[in-house]
């Protein structure tokens, strides 16, 4: 065995065989010792992939999948390409495509989610039914679910495009997992004793920080955007048009973000003991007051502040974010206009605050009506005396 056999040593380590497929001379190493059992068997697998090559059987993908060649012969591209290479390959081509926050949320669900669920299998090799295996076993909601999907489905449907795989196995299918009831909603509102200790409790600048959180219900993500060029002290209105998301500025997620909300009076308050901080030194509002630079996001806020504050006041967790449901729920509590209030927190309508804050609207005063009536109602509208 040896010169003409199409067996051959290649390495102390390996084996190369020779032949000729469509018309191409094709070399392949197997990672066998050159023992002369092994260059037998190696000879006899020649023979054996000659035999499938005359009968039309050969299937070079089968035979050697890692092969630069098989995804030469293959008949489908995604015969030869693992999930896991298709995946990274997407990253790098949605990355100059979309904003840098939405490309790390793509990169951690492909690493930490769909790689390890799926990569392994060859493109063509994935099904619907992987798909829903997996999802059937995972704790989460069907909106988390949907989220990690997201990636998998594009990164399919661009593989269709570019003739890698016939079909998308997840096209026109979603996933109906059922969520169970919650027994609680996420809205969980600071009472303002809650609030007063909170506030005592936070170093200045963060106290002002929080202070205006719980008086003009903005997001997290628009406070640190902050700056002082939105404030409007003449008319008492702070004009919300960015947000900060893991260090980027943005836009507002819809149209009504973008929006003009009253500074009412502890709002301003809050204002006035934060210039003296960052009014002449910068364009944001609000600063860490560890670093004396801008917040970089809420996860900062929780670390150096939020949770020291929360326990030193013997206050219930909650996250920052129920500052904004706090907010909204003082609002409705009041008596104020869902309607303003959905304006003054960037909802495009008021529907969603009734469906979320629906009970901290007081309900109708006994003599509700009376004032239309009073107004509107003449002698043609009474009924008459019989």
């Amino acid at each position: 065995m040896g010169r003409g056999s199409g067996a051959r040593a290649a390495s102390r380590s390996s084996i190369q065989i020779s032949f000729y497929y469509k018309g191409v001379r094709c070399r392949e190493r197997l990672k066998l010792q050159p023992t002369k059992a092994n260059l037998r068997y190696a000879e006899n697998l020649k023979g054996e992939i000659e035999n499938a090559i005359a009968k039309g059987t050969f299937d070079y993908a089968e035979t050697f999948p890692n092969s630069t060649k098989a995804s030469m012969f293959a008949k489908v591209v995604g015969d030869v390409i693992p999930v896991k290479q298709a995946l990274e390959t997407w990253l790098k081509g949605v990355k100059p495509q979309v904003e840098r926050s939405t490309f790390i949320d793509y990169k951690n669900i492909v690493r930490n989610h769909l790689i390890p669920a799926f990569g392994d299998l060859k493109l063509s090799e994935l099904t619907r039914t992987h798909v829903k295996d997996w999802a059937a076993e995972k704790e989460a909601s069907r909106k988390r679910i949907a989220n990690i999907l997201s990636p998998l489905r594009q990164m399919l449907a661009d593989a269709v495009d570019a003739e890698k795989i016939p079909k998308n196995p997840l096209h026109g299918w979603t996933y109906k997992k059922k969520d169970p009831i919650k027994i609680r909603d996420d809205v969980d509102p600071f009472t303002l004793e809650e609030q007063t200790a909170i506030i005592a409790n936070l170093p200045d600048q963060a106290a002002n920080l929080i202070q205006f959180a719980f008086w003009t219900g903005l997001r997290t993500s628009e406070l640190i955007a902050l700056e002082w060029g939105d404030i409007d002290s003449v008319r008492g209105v702070v004009w919300v048009r960015r947000a900060k998301v893991r260090g980027e500025l943005k836009p507002p997620k819809t149209e009504a973000g973008i929006r003009e909300v009253k500074l009412l009076p502890a709002a301003v308050a809050a204002l006035k003991a934060q210039k003296p901080h960052t009014f002449m030194t910068g364009q944001e509002v609000f600063h860490n007051p560890r670093t004396g630079a801008p917040w970089e996001g809420d996860g900062a806020i929780r670390k150096t502040a939020w949770v020291y504050a929360l326990r030193k006041a013997g206050v219930r967790y909650r996250r920052p974010y129920q500052t904004r449901h706090t907010y909204a729920s003082m609002m409705l509590t009041a008596g104020e206009n869902p309607v303003w209030v959905a304006a003054q927190m960037g909802h495009r309508d008021w529907s969603m605050i009734i469906r979320v804050y629906g009970r901290w609207i007081p309900e109708a005063d006994p003599n509700a009506g009376s004032k239309a009536a009073a107004l509107w109602e003449t002698p043609s509208t009474e009924m008459k005396k019989s």
